[in-house]
């Protein structure tokens, strides 16, 4: 994945536009000027950050330490099949032609 600067530093053709208040706009104003980078720049690199952040957020799995040892426990001693699974299982292989 690319870092934010990589991203801003490629041709750009698609434009973004957002309505702020102008407490908003003067504090990432400020923002982008203490940072070295133009507003639009900064703002930018800043949503795409943030999007990074919550992507990664919603595609890891986070689980407390008994879900686990719960998990793990499942894989290396998996339970015996119900007769419910095994019936489905013999339906799909059916369905294939298995």
């Amino acid at each position: 994945m690319n870092t934010p600067a990589e991203t801003v530093d490629r041709t750009r053709s698609a434009r973004l536009e957002a309505r702020v208040s102008s407490e908003q706009k003067a504090m990432l104003q400020q923002a982008a000027e203490l940072s070295g980078r133009t507003l639009s720049e900064f703002v930018v690199a800043s949503a795409q950050e943030a999007a990074v952040r919550i992507i990664q957020a919603h595609d890891a799995v986070r689980l407390s330490r008994a879900e686990q040892i719960a998990f793990v426990s499942a894989l290396l001693d998996p339970p015996k099949p119900s007769a419910r699974l095994r019936q489905a299982a013999s339906s799909y292989r059916k369905q294939l032609g298995l």
